[in-house]
Protein backbone atom coordinates (compact mmCIF):
# COMPACT_ATOMS: atom_id res chain seq x y z
CA UNK A 1 0.00 0.00 0.00
CA UNK A 2 0.95 3.27 -0.36
CA UNK A 3 3.71 5.26 2.12
CA UNK A 4 3.25 8.75 1.36
CA UNK A 5 0.74 11.07 1.75
CA UNK A 6 -0.49 12.24 -1.94
CA UNK A 7 -1.45 15.12 -3.47
CA UNK A 8 -5.67 15.65 -2.81
CA UNK A 9 -6.90 14.31 -6.31
CA UNK A 10 -9.05 16.33 -8.85
CA UNK A 11 -11.44 13.73 -9.46
CA UNK A 12 -11.38 9.65 -9.00
CA UNK A 13 -12.07 7.58 -11.89
CA UNK A 14 -14.45 4.04 -11.38
CA UNK A 15 -11.26 2.79 -12.93
CA UNK A 16 -9.03 3.85 -9.97
CA UNK A 17 -11.29 3.38 -7.39
CA UNK A 18 -12.03 -0.25 -8.83
CA UNK A 19 -8.67 -0.70 -8.62
CA UNK A 20 -8.31 -0.31 -4.92
CA UNK A 21 -11.10 -1.97 -3.50
CA UNK A 22 -9.94 -5.13 -6.01
CA UNK A 23 -6.92 -4.67 -4.22
CA UNK A 24 -8.51 -3.72 -0.75
CA UNK A 25 -10.57 -7.65 -1.55
CA UNK A 26 -6.78 -9.11 -1.61
CA UNK A 27 -5.34 -7.96 1.37
CA UNK A 28 -7.88 -6.99 4.01
CA UNK A 29 -6.78 -9.32 6.88
CA UNK A 30 -6.80 -8.67 10.58
CA UNK A 31 -10.73 -8.76 11.08
CA UNK A 32 -12.82 -5.61 10.98
CA UNK A 33 -10.74 -3.56 13.60
CA UNK A 34 -7.76 -4.06 10.68
CA UNK A 35 -9.99 -3.39 7.29
CA UNK A 36 -11.20 -0.59 9.37
CA UNK A 37 -7.45 1.05 9.85
CA UNK A 38 -6.78 -0.45 6.20
CA UNK A 39 -9.42 1.70 4.26
CA UNK A 40 -8.71 4.44 7.14
CA UNK A 41 -4.76 4.67 6.66
CA UNK A 42 -5.84 4.78 2.23
CA UNK A 43 -8.61 6.86 2.25
CA UNK A 44 -7.90 9.59 4.94
CA UNK A 45 -4.48 9.50 5.16
CA UNK A 46 -2.95 8.85 2.12
CA UNK A 47 -5.12 9.11 -1.17
CA UNK A 48 -7.26 11.88 0.98
CA UNK A 49 -10.20 10.84 -0.89
CA UNK A 50 -12.77 11.09 2.12
CA UNK A 51 -12.26 13.53 5.26
CA UNK A 52 -11.42 12.47 8.78
CA UNK A 53 -14.87 13.64 10.41
CA UNK A 54 -16.97 12.21 7.01
CA UNK A 55 -15.21 9.05 7.79
CA UNK A 56 -16.03 8.00 11.06
CA UNK A 57 -19.40 9.23 10.56
CA UNK A 58 -20.04 7.09 8.45
CA UNK A 59 -18.35 4.29 10.53
CA UNK A 60 -20.54 5.08 12.94
CA UNK A 61 -23.54 4.66 11.31
CA UNK A 62 -22.15 1.05 9.69
CA UNK A 63 -21.81 0.41 13.08
CA UNK A 64 -25.41 0.49 14.32
CA UNK A 65 -26.20 -1.65 11.33
CA UNK A 66 -27.05 -5.48 11.77
CA UNK A 67 -23.81 -6.96 9.55
CA UNK A 68 -20.17 -6.40 8.90
CA UNK A 69 -19.68 -3.18 9.64
CA UNK A 70 -15.94 -3.11 7.09
CA UNK A 71 -17.90 -4.40 4.27
CA UNK A 72 -20.62 -1.77 4.67
CA UNK A 73 -18.52 1.04 5.73
CA UNK A 74 -16.60 0.00 1.95
CA UNK A 75 -20.07 0.05 0.05
CA UNK A 76 -20.70 3.52 1.85
CA UNK A 77 -17.81 5.37 0.65
CA UNK A 78 -17.77 3.57 -2.73
CA UNK A 79 -21.06 4.64 -3.04
CA UNK A 80 -20.76 8.42 -1.64
CA UNK A 81 -18.15 8.39 -4.63
CA UNK A 82 -19.40 6.34 -7.48
CA UNK A 83 -23.07 6.63 -6.83
CA UNK A 84 -24.81 2.78 -6.70
CA UNK A 85 -22.62 0.91 -8.96
CA UNK A 86 -19.61 2.30 -7.04
CA UNK A 87 -21.19 0.78 -4.00
CA UNK A 88 -21.95 -2.22 -5.07
CA UNK A 89 -18.64 -2.88 -6.75
CA UNK A 90 -16.82 -2.32 -3.53
CA UNK A 91 -18.79 -4.38 -0.91
CA UNK A 92 -18.50 -7.35 -3.44
CA UNK A 93 -15.20 -7.16 -4.21
CA UNK A 94 -14.56 -6.69 -0.35
CA UNK A 95 -16.70 -10.16 -0.17
CA UNK A 96 -16.04 -11.95 -3.46
CA UNK A 97 -11.98 -12.94 -2.81
CA UNK A 98 -12.64 -14.37 0.68
CA UNK A 99 -15.17 -16.98 -1.23
CA UNK A 100 -13.18 -18.57 -3.89
CA UNK A 101 -10.18 -19.07 -0.85
CA UNK A 102 -12.31 -19.78 1.67
CA UNK A 103 -14.27 -22.51 -0.36
CA UNK A 104 -10.70 -23.95 -1.42
CA UNK A 105 -9.59 -24.05 2.33
CA UNK A 106 -13.15 -25.76 3.91
CA UNK A 107 -13.30 -28.35 1.37
CA UNK A 108 -9.28 -29.02 2.06
CA UNK A 109 -10.63 -28.92 5.69
CA UNK A 110 -13.75 -31.58 5.69
CA UNK A 111 -11.44 -33.76 3.41
CA UNK A 112 -8.29 -33.60 5.37
CA UNK A 113 -9.52 -32.33 8.39
CA UNK A 114 -8.55 -35.84 10.69
CA UNK A 115 -4.82 -36.14 8.90
CA UNK A 116 -2.08 -35.59 12.27
CA UNK A 117 -0.63 -32.69 10.45
CA UNK A 118 -4.23 -30.61 9.70
CA UNK A 119 -4.94 -31.60 13.17
CA UNK A 120 -2.31 -30.33 15.09
CA UNK A 121 -2.28 -27.06 12.78
CA UNK A 122 -5.63 -26.73 13.78
CA UNK A 123 -4.59 -27.49 17.63
CA UNK A 124 -2.33 -24.13 17.25
CA UNK A 125 -5.09 -21.91 15.35
CA UNK A 126 -7.57 -22.11 18.05
CA UNK A 127 -5.78 -20.19 20.85
CA UNK A 128 -4.40 -17.82 18.72
CA UNK A 129 -8.14 -16.91 17.69
CA UNK A 130 -9.39 -16.69 21.12
CA UNK A 131 -6.12 -13.99 22.00
CA UNK A 132 -7.20 -12.32 18.28
CA UNK A 133 -10.78 -11.70 20.59
CA UNK A 134 -9.22 -10.38 23.25
CA UNK A 135 -7.10 -7.77 21.72
CA UNK A 136 -10.22 -6.82 19.65
CA UNK A 137 -12.08 -5.93 22.99
CA UNK A 138 -9.05 -4.12 23.65
CA UNK A 139 -8.64 -2.22 20.37
CA UNK A 140 -12.36 -0.94 20.16
CA UNK A 141 -12.49 -1.18 23.98
CA UNK A 142 -9.45 1.80 24.01
CA UNK A 143 -11.18 3.63 21.45
CA UNK A 144 -15.06 3.46 22.15
CA UNK A 145 -14.39 3.97 26.54
CA UNK A 146 -12.87 6.61 27.38
CA UNK A 147 -11.66 8.47 30.86
CA UNK A 148 -13.66 7.06 33.33
CA UNK A 149 -14.19 9.66 35.15
CA UNK A 150 -15.43 11.51 32.92
CA UNK A 151 -16.97 9.72 30.79
CA UNK A 152 -18.50 6.49 33.23
CA UNK A 153 -21.55 5.85 30.77
CA UNK A 154 -19.94 4.00 28.28
CA UNK A 155 -17.93 1.56 30.86
CA UNK A 156 -21.56 1.20 32.25
CA UNK A 157 -23.03 0.21 28.53
CA UNK A 158 -20.19 -1.97 27.95
CA UNK A 159 -20.25 -3.69 31.59
CA UNK A 160 -24.28 -3.92 31.26
CA UNK A 161 -23.81 -5.21 27.69
CA UNK A 162 -21.25 -8.13 28.95
CA UNK A 163 -23.86 -9.07 31.47
CA UNK A 164 -26.67 -8.85 29.63
CA UNK A 165 -25.19 -11.45 26.50
CA UNK A 166 -22.78 -13.42 28.65
CA UNK A 167 -25.07 -13.99 31.85
CA UNK A 168 -28.80 -13.47 31.32
CA UNK A 169 -28.91 -14.13 27.52
CA UNK A 170 -30.76 -11.26 26.20
CA UNK A 171 -30.96 -10.91 22.75
CA UNK A 172 -28.47 -8.54 20.85
CA UNK A 173 -31.32 -6.46 19.15
CA UNK A 174 -32.55 -5.09 22.90
CA UNK A 175 -29.15 -4.65 23.89
CA UNK A 176 -28.28 -2.43 20.96
CA UNK A 177 -31.67 -0.70 21.68
CA UNK A 178 -30.77 -0.08 25.02
CA UNK A 179 -27.40 1.41 24.38
CA UNK A 180 -28.91 3.72 21.71
CA UNK A 181 -31.23 4.89 23.89
CA UNK A 182 -28.93 5.41 26.68
CA UNK A 183 -26.91 7.42 24.09
CA UNK A 184 -30.48 9.60 22.85
CA UNK A 185 -30.41 10.46 26.65
CA UNK A 186 -27.28 11.28 27.20
CA UNK A 187 -27.61 13.75 23.82
CA UNK A 188 -29.99 15.47 25.46
CA UNK A 189 -28.68 15.77 29.22
CA UNK A 190 -25.22 14.79 29.56
CA UNK A 191 -23.71 15.35 26.11
CA UNK A 192 -20.12 15.39 27.02
CA UNK A 193 -20.20 11.28 27.38
CA UNK A 194 -20.55 10.59 24.32
CA UNK A 195 -18.70 12.84 21.43
CA UNK A 196 -18.71 12.86 18.01
CA UNK A 197 -16.62 10.20 16.60
CA UNK A 198 -16.14 8.76 19.69
CA UNK A 199 -16.53 5.62 18.78
CA UNK A 200 -12.93 4.99 17.05
CA UNK A 201 -11.25 7.69 18.45
CA UNK A 202 -11.43 10.04 21.43
CA UNK A 203 -10.35 12.76 19.32
CA UNK A 204 -10.69 13.70 15.31
CA UNK A 205 -7.41 13.94 14.00
CA UNK A 206 -6.41 16.66 11.44
CA UNK A 207 -5.08 14.85 8.17
CA UNK A 208 -5.34 17.97 5.65
CA UNK A 209 -7.84 18.48 3.20
CA UNK A 210 -9.69 15.75 1.50
CA UNK A 211 -11.83 15.08 -2.06
CA UNK A 212 -14.61 14.82 0.24
CA UNK A 213 -13.86 16.93 2.69
CA UNK A 214 -15.80 18.15 6.05
CA UNK A 215 -17.70 20.68 4.21
CA UNK A 216 -18.18 19.57 0.86
CA UNK A 217 -22.05 19.29 -0.19
CA UNK A 218 -23.78 16.00 -0.60
CA UNK A 219 -23.64 14.63 -3.97
CA UNK A 220 -26.86 15.10 -5.90
CA UNK A 221 -27.33 11.16 -6.27
CA UNK A 222 -26.61 11.01 -1.95
CA UNK A 223 -29.67 13.27 -1.18
CA UNK A 224 -32.54 11.63 -0.05
CA UNK A 225 -35.42 10.59 -2.27
CA UNK A 226 -38.25 8.91 -1.87
CA UNK A 227 -38.76 7.33 -5.30
CA UNK A 228 -34.71 6.26 -5.02
CA UNK A 229 -35.61 4.57 -1.39
CA UNK A 230 -38.74 3.13 -3.00
CA UNK A 231 -36.24 1.38 -6.08
CA UNK A 232 -33.44 0.11 -3.34
CA UNK A 233 -35.99 -1.50 -1.28
CA UNK A 234 -38.24 -2.79 -4.66
CA UNK A 235 -34.52 -4.27 -6.35
CA UNK A 236 -33.21 -5.79 -2.47
CA UNK A 237 -36.87 -7.17 -2.56
CA UNK A 238 -36.95 -9.07 -5.54
CA UNK A 239 -32.67 -10.25 -5.26
CA UNK A 240 -33.90 -11.94 -1.79
CA UNK A 241 -37.15 -13.45 -3.60
CA UNK A 242 -36.03 -14.55 -7.01
CA UNK A 243 -33.14 -17.12 -5.54
CA UNK A 244 -35.20 -18.08 -2.29
CA UNK A 245 -38.31 -18.96 -4.28
CA UNK A 246 -36.69 -21.18 -6.19
CA UNK A 247 -35.07 -22.84 -3.20
CA UNK A 248 -38.59 -23.36 -2.24
CA UNK A 249 -39.72 -24.71 -5.51
CA UNK A 250 -36.57 -26.80 -5.75
CA UNK A 251 -36.63 -28.12 -2.74
CA UNK A 252 -39.33 -26.95 -0.03
CA UNK A 253 -39.65 -24.99 3.05
CA UNK A 254 -37.56 -28.20 4.79
CA UNK A 255 -34.79 -28.39 2.73
CA UNK A 256 -30.69 -27.24 3.93
CA UNK A 257 -30.17 -25.02 1.61
CA UNK A 258 -33.94 -23.29 2.35
CA UNK A 259 -33.61 -23.17 5.89
CA UNK A 260 -29.32 -21.92 5.69
CA UNK A 261 -30.81 -19.50 3.18
CA UNK A 262 -33.33 -18.02 5.67
CA UNK A 263 -31.38 -18.37 8.65
CA UNK A 264 -28.48 -16.35 7.20
CA UNK A 265 -31.29 -14.19 6.08
CA UNK A 266 -32.63 -13.71 10.00
CA UNK A 267 -28.56 -13.40 10.92
CA UNK A 268 -28.20 -10.63 8.61
CA UNK A 269 -31.15 -8.72 10.03
CA UNK A 270 -31.54 -9.54 13.70
CA UNK A 271 -27.28 -9.63 15.01
CA UNK A 272 -26.17 -6.18 15.50
CA UNK A 273 -22.53 -5.07 16.42
CA UNK A 274 -20.69 -6.34 13.56
CA UNK A 275 -18.93 -9.42 12.79
CA UNK A 276 -17.78 -10.76 16.26
CA UNK A 277 -21.37 -9.98 18.10
CA UNK A 278 -22.80 -11.71 14.79
CA UNK A 279 -20.56 -15.19 15.32
CA UNK A 280 -22.35 -16.08 18.65
CA UNK A 281 -26.00 -16.00 17.05
CA UNK A 282 -24.29 -18.08 14.28
CA UNK A 283 -23.16 -20.89 16.53
CA UNK A 284 -26.27 -21.03 18.32
CA UNK A 285 -28.03 -21.93 15.29
CA UNK A 286 -25.38 -23.56 13.18
CA UNK A 287 -24.10 -25.88 16.01
CA UNK A 288 -26.93 -26.18 18.68
CA UNK A 289 -30.47 -25.53 16.85
CA UNK A 290 -29.49 -27.13 13.09
CA UNK A 291 -26.75 -29.09 14.13
CA UNK A 292 -24.56 -27.93 10.23
CA UNK A 293 -21.49 -28.49 12.27
CA UNK A 294 -19.97 -28.91 15.59
CA UNK A 295 -18.46 -26.38 18.17
CA UNK A 296 -14.85 -27.41 17.29
CA UNK A 297 -15.65 -27.01 13.95
CA UNK A 298 -16.80 -23.61 14.45
CA UNK A 299 -13.72 -22.94 16.28
CA UNK A 300 -11.67 -24.25 13.41
CA UNK A 301 -13.94 -21.81 10.94
CA UNK A 302 -12.97 -18.69 12.56
CA UNK A 303 -9.37 -19.41 12.38
CA UNK A 304 -9.76 -19.47 8.55
CA UNK A 305 -11.61 -16.63 8.69
CA UNK A 306 -8.85 -14.97 10.64
CA UNK A 307 -6.33 -16.22 8.07
CA UNK A 308 -7.92 -15.05 4.82
CA UNK A 309 -8.83 -11.78 3.48
CA UNK A 310 -12.20 -10.54 3.63
CA UNK A 311 -14.69 -9.61 6.91
CA UNK A 312 -14.67 -11.65 9.26
CA UNK A 313 -18.50 -12.69 8.90
CA UNK A 314 -17.19 -14.84 5.89
CA UNK A 315 -17.22 -17.45 8.24
CA UNK A 316 -20.53 -18.23 7.47
CA UNK A 317 -19.24 -19.44 4.02
CA UNK A 318 -17.40 -21.94 6.21
CA UNK A 319 -20.38 -22.72 7.67
CA UNK A 320 -22.50 -23.45 4.88
CA UNK A 321 -19.60 -24.90 3.08
CA UNK A 322 -19.44 -27.92 5.73
CA UNK A 323 -23.03 -27.69 6.58
CA UNK A 324 -23.67 -28.43 2.49
CA UNK A 325 -21.03 -31.37 2.63
CA UNK A 326 -22.67 -33.24 5.79
CA UNK A 327 -25.84 -33.14 4.54
CA UNK A 328 -24.84 -33.93 0.62
CA UNK A 329 -27.05 -31.14 -0.41
CA UNK A 330 -26.68 -32.16 -3.89
CA UNK A 331 -26.35 -36.02 -3.08
CA UNK A 332 -23.18 -38.07 -2.58
CA UNK A 333 -21.63 -37.80 -5.57
CA UNK A 334 -21.16 -34.18 -5.73
CA UNK A 335 -20.63 -33.08 -2.32
CA UNK A 336 -18.03 -30.38 -3.44
CA UNK A 337 -20.61 -29.24 -5.86
CA UNK A 338 -23.42 -28.89 -3.58
CA UNK A 339 -20.90 -27.32 -0.38
CA UNK A 340 -19.94 -25.08 -2.60
CA UNK A 341 -23.57 -23.84 -3.99
CA UNK A 342 -24.56 -23.82 0.33
CA UNK A 343 -21.41 -21.71 0.98
CA UNK A 344 -22.63 -18.79 -2.13
CA UNK A 345 -25.69 -18.76 -1.38
CA UNK A 346 -25.02 -18.27 3.08
CA UNK A 347 -22.93 -15.87 1.65
CA UNK A 348 -25.57 -14.24 -0.81
CA UNK A 349 -28.11 -13.90 1.66
CA UNK A 350 -25.64 -12.69 4.50
CA UNK A 351 -24.41 -9.71 2.43
CA UNK A 352 -27.31 -8.60 -0.04
CA UNK A 353 -29.55 -6.62 3.74
CA UNK A 354 -26.11 -4.75 4.15
CA UNK A 355 -26.18 -3.47 0.15
CA UNK A 356 -29.45 -2.37 0.97
CA UNK A 357 -28.76 -1.15 4.24
CA UNK A 358 -26.30 1.16 2.79
CA UNK A 359 -28.19 2.44 -0.85
CA UNK A 360 -31.34 3.32 1.17
CA UNK A 361 -30.17 4.31 4.48
CA UNK A 362 -26.94 6.26 2.97
CA UNK A 363 -28.98 9.72 2.25
CA UNK A 364 -30.23 9.76 5.42
CA UNK A 365 -27.24 9.68 7.54
CA UNK A 366 -25.50 12.41 4.86
CA UNK A 367 -27.86 14.71 6.17
CA UNK A 368 -27.16 14.23 9.79
CA UNK A 369 -22.97 15.47 9.81
CA UNK A 370 -22.06 16.76 13.30
CA UNK A 371 -25.43 16.34 15.01
CA UNK A 372 -24.61 14.76 18.46
CA UNK A 373 -28.73 13.42 18.15
CA UNK A 374 -27.58 11.11 15.96
CA UNK A 375 -24.12 10.35 16.85
CA UNK A 376 -23.89 9.78 20.50
CA UNK A 377 -26.67 6.56 19.85
CA UNK A 378 -23.75 5.31 17.70
CA UNK A 379 -21.51 6.27 19.68
CA UNK A 380 -22.91 4.30 23.04
CA UNK A 381 -23.98 0.85 20.60
CA UNK A 382 -19.77 1.12 19.86
CA UNK A 383 -19.49 1.36 23.92
CA UNK A 384 -21.93 -1.60 23.84
CA UNK A 385 -20.55 -4.16 21.12
CA UNK A 386 -17.30 -3.72 23.80
CA UNK A 387 -19.36 -6.02 25.90
CA UNK A 388 -20.46 -8.13 23.54
CA UNK A 389 -17.08 -9.01 22.01
CA UNK A 390 -16.01 -9.78 25.42
CA UNK A 391 -18.20 -12.24 25.78
CA UNK A 392 -17.15 -13.16 22.66
CA UNK A 393 -13.64 -13.90 24.32
CA UNK A 394 -15.20 -15.95 27.33
CA UNK A 395 -16.90 -18.16 25.35
CA UNK A 396 -13.76 -19.14 23.29
CA UNK A 397 -11.20 -19.31 26.03
CA UNK A 398 -13.58 -21.57 27.60
CA UNK A 399 -13.73 -23.99 24.45
CA UNK A 400 -10.10 -24.16 24.30
CA UNK A 401 -9.33 -24.34 28.19
CA UNK A 402 -11.29 -27.19 28.66
CA UNK A 403 -10.61 -30.51 27.37
CA UNK A 404 -12.90 -32.22 25.40
CA UNK A 405 -10.91 -35.61 26.02
CA UNK A 406 -7.36 -37.05 27.52
CA UNK A 407 -4.22 -35.17 27.18
CA UNK A 408 -0.99 -36.95 27.81
CA UNK A 409 1.02 -35.57 30.77
CA UNK A 410 -1.38 -33.41 32.03
CA UNK A 411 -3.64 -34.87 34.78
CA UNK A 412 -6.20 -32.24 35.40
CA UNK A 413 -9.00 -31.26 33.31
CA UNK A 414 -7.58 -27.82 31.88
CA UNK A 415 -6.38 -27.90 28.46
CA UNK A 416 -2.55 -26.30 29.93
CA UNK A 417 -0.38 -26.22 26.25
CA UNK A 418 -3.67 -24.53 24.50
CA UNK A 419 -3.92 -21.75 27.56
CA UNK A 420 0.09 -21.19 26.97
CA UNK A 421 -0.30 -20.72 23.66
CA UNK A 422 -3.30 -18.03 23.83
CA UNK A 423 -1.31 -16.25 26.61
CA UNK A 424 1.86 -16.17 24.72
CA UNK A 425 0.00 -14.75 21.55
CA UNK A 426 -2.02 -12.47 23.55
CA UNK A 427 1.02 -11.35 24.66
CA UNK A 428 2.73 -10.65 21.09
CA UNK A 429 -0.48 -9.17 19.64
CA UNK A 430 -1.06 -6.81 22.40
CA UNK A 431 2.55 -5.94 23.48
CA UNK A 432 5.07 -6.58 20.74
CA UNK A 433 2.39 -5.88 18.48
CA UNK A 434 3.02 -8.43 15.89
CA UNK A 435 0.54 -8.83 12.79
CA UNK A 436 -2.46 -11.64 12.77
CA UNK A 437 -0.99 -13.77 9.76
CA UNK A 438 2.82 -14.08 11.33
CA UNK A 439 1.26 -14.91 14.70
CA UNK A 440 -1.36 -17.39 13.55
CA UNK A 441 1.52 -19.63 11.69
CA UNK A 442 3.72 -19.88 14.89
CA UNK A 443 1.18 -21.23 16.83
CA UNK A 444 0.32 -23.42 14.00
CA UNK A 445 3.70 -25.09 14.34
CA UNK A 446 3.11 -25.04 18.29
CA UNK A 447 0.41 -26.89 17.21
CA UNK A 448 2.40 -29.27 15.32
CA UNK A 449 5.37 -29.49 17.81
CA UNK A 450 2.88 -30.20 20.29
CA UNK A 451 1.11 -32.96 18.50
CA UNK A 452 4.26 -34.51 17.77
CA UNK A 453 5.78 -34.57 21.17
CA UNK A 454 2.72 -36.35 22.22
CA UNK A 455 1.31 -33.37 24.56
CA UNK A 456 -1.86 -31.97 22.88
Amino acid sequence: MSGNPQPIPAVVSFAQAFRFWLKLGFISFGGPAGQIAIMHRELVEQKRWISEKRFLHALNYCMLLPGPEAQQLATYIGWLMHRSWGGVVAGALFVLPSLFILVALSWIYVAFGDVPLVAGIFYGIKPAVAAIVLQAVHRIGSKALKNPARAPVPWVVAAISFIAIAVLGVPFPWVVLGAALTGWLCAKFAPGQFSIGGAHGTAVVAHGPALIDDDTPTPEHARFKTSRLAAVLATGAVLWLLPMGALMVWQGWGGALTQMSWFFTKAALLTFGGAYAVLPYVYQGAVEQFGWLTGPQMIDGLALGETTPGPLIMVVAFVGFVGGWTRQVLGPDALFLGAALAATLVTWFTFLPSFVFILAGGPLVESTHGKLQFTAPLAAITAAVVGVIASLALFFIAHIALKTGATAGFPSNVEWPSLVIMVAAGVALLRYKVGVIPLIAACAVAGLLLRWAGLA
